[in-house]
C-alpha cells in the first residue's frame, strides 16, 4: 500500500503522481492507494472543479469537508471528456449535505466551483436531460428581446426579472407581459429566432449525452418558435413551451393552450420518465429560475445554471460560471452502481 504526502509533493507535479480513476484514502494529509470503489447510494459526493486543481487546494477542500463533519474521507481524479479540467471526487459516508451557498462561499475563495451530490446519475445508463431554454440552453429571454423590438422592453424585462426571482405568479405574469406585446410582426419574430445566442458549452453537452444515449428535451416557459430552432440547433428529442397567438401574421397579445409554468414543468419531466420507464435517479433538470424549481426538485438531479440566489440555495447543485460542459463532471464519477 503506497502512500502519497500532499504536504510534501509539488503542486505541479501532483497529477502525475494520481492515477485517473482510482480512488484513494485521505489519511493525516496523505493519499493512500486503496481498491475501495464507492457505492454510487451511499454517502456523499463532493466535487471540485473550474481548473486546474493542485495539492494546496486539494489540502483546503479536505480540511473545509472534515471541518464541516465529513468524515473517512476518500479522493477520486477523473474527466469524463478529454480536454477539460481534471475534476476532484471526495467521497464521505456523511449522508447530509451542506447548503450549495456555503459551497459556492467557499469555493469563490479558491477560485473553483465546488458542488455535493447523493445518489448521482451516470452518464454510462439511458437518461433524461430536460432543461430550460431562456437563460439557460440560451443566453437571452426571448420575451424580453421581443419586448425590445416593441419598445417596451424595460416594462416587459422589470415583470421578467420578478418572475424568475419566485415574485410573482408566473403564469399571470406571462399573461401581462404578452399582453404588451401585441401588434408585433411575425417577420421580427423569425429574424429573432435565427439569431439565438446559445449558452457556451450547451452543444457540447448535449453532443456527449446524445452519444450515451440520453433522451433530451425542453420545458420552457418561453415560446414554441424558439424553443424548436434551440431543437434544431441541439438535436433535442422534444420539446415542450407556450403558444403565442397571432393573427394577420402579427402578435394578439395572448398565449394559448397549456400554460408551462412551474408544476407543468414538473408534470413534463415524470411524464418523460414513465415514457422511457427511467430510474429518477437518471434524470437531471436544469434551469435558472424560480419557475424552475418544481421540476428540478422532480428530478434525480436538479442543476441550478448561473442561477439566482433562491435558485441555487434550493437547488441540488449549481453550475455557477463557466461552461455547461462542466455538467459532465456530474455523471462521471467513477462509482459502483451495482445493488
Amino acid at each position: 500500500m503506497s502512500q502519497l504526502s500532499l504536504a510534501a509533493t509539488p503542486s505541479a507535479n501532483l497529477a502525475e503522481q494520481i492515477s485517473l480513476n482510482c480512488w484513494y484514502k485521505i489519511e493525516n494529509k496523505h493519499l493512500i492507494t486503496t481498491d475501495f470503489t464507492p457505492k454510487a447510494n451511499q454517502g456523499v459526493f463532493s466535487i471540485a472543479f473550474g481548473n486546474e486543481l493542485n495539492a494546496e487546494q486539494l489540502l483546503a477542500i479536505s480540511d473545509f469537508l472534515a471541518a464541516q463533519g465529513f468524515s473517512n474521507l476518500s479522493l477520486c481524479c477523473y474527466q469524463p471528456v478529454a480536454d477539460m479540467p481534471v475534476a476532484w471526487g471526495f467521497h464521505s459516508e456523511t449522508t447530509t449535505v451542506l447548503s450549495p451557498l456555503v459551497l459556492v462561499e467557499f469555493a469563490k475563495q479558491l477560485g473553483i466551483q465546488l458542488v455535493q451530490l447523493t445518489d448521482p446519475p451516470t452518464v454510462n445508463e439511458p437518461g433524461l436531460l430536460l432543461m430550460d431554454m431562456d437563460s439557460t440552453a440560451i443566453t437571452i429571454e426571448c420575451i424580453d428581446e421581443i419586448a425590445r423590438l416593441a419598445d417596451v422592453y424595460d416594462e416587459v424585462a422589470a415583470v421578467t426579472a420578478q418572475a424568475m426571482a419566485g415574485q410573482l405568479d408566473f403564469a399571470q405574469s406571462l399573461k401581462q407581459r404578452v399582453a404588451k406585446l401585441e401588434g408585433i410582426d411575425g417577420d421580427l419574430i423569425d429574424g429573432l429566432k435565427a439569431r439565438l445566442p446559445l449558452m457556451p458549452g450547451v452543444s457540447e453537452l448535449c453532443q456527449y449525452l446524445k452519444a450515451h444515449n440520453w433522451h433530451l428535451a425542453i420545458a420552457s416557459g418561453g415560446f414554441v418558435p424558439f424553443a424548436e430552432q434551440v431543437q434544431s440547433l441541439l438535436d433535442l428529442d422534444e420539446v415542450h413551451a407556450n403558444t403565442l397567438e397571432f393573427k394577420d401574421n402579427r402578435l394578439t397579445g395572448k398565449v394559448i393552450g397549456t400554460i408551462v409554468d412551474a408544476e407543468e414543468k414538473a408534470r413534463v419531466l415524470k411524464r418523460i420518465e414513465q415514457r422511457l420507464n427511467l430510474n429518477n435517479r437518471q434524470t437531471v433538470a436544469m434551469g435558472d429560475g424560480a419557475n424552475d424549481l418544481k421540476m428540478m426538485a422532480a428530478a434525480g438531479l436538479g442543476v441550478a445554471v448561473h442561477g439566482k440566489q433562491k435558485v441555487v440555495e434550493q437547488a441540488q447543485t449549481a453550475i455557477n460560471e463557466g461552461s455547461l460542459l462542466q455538467v459532465a463532471y456530474l455523471l462521471g464519477l467513477p462509482l459502483d452502481y451495482s445493488l
